[in-house]
């Protein structure tokens, strides 16, 4: 069984057990969140979201992705600009997914 959720502003397929990262969620490793934003569960896609179904996850831990270099350079005019940027990301592992009827 596999669901597809929204967070962050980008959607994710998801099933049990899976990790993956996703944008900077408050709470510390350990902690059990839920996603109740779910566009589609196996055949079931919502309109826009699926009826009473979420999604459970657990943090893993939380982290920063790789470091992106803007760099910036306007030739002959003595000018240039190097600036560094880190994302925040939460690490979570899917516990389980709730349908409509099992919530």
């Amino acid at each position: 069984m596999f669901a597809v959720i929204k967070t962050g502003g980008k959607q994710y397929r998801v099933a049990a057990n899976d990790e993956f990262e996703i944008e900077r969620l408050p709470g510390n490793a350990g902690d059990t969140i839920s996603f109740t934003e779910v566009l589609m569960i196996d055949t079931t896609i919502g309109a826009p979201f699926v009826a009473g179904a979420s999604v459970t996850a657990e943090i893993v831990e939380q982290t920063r992705g790789p470091k992106v270099i803007s760099f910036k350079k306007r030739r002959r005019q003595n000018s240039k600009r190097t600036r560094g940027h880190r994302q925040d990301l939460t690490l979570v592992r899917i516990s389980e997914i709730l349908t409509g009827a099992a919530s």
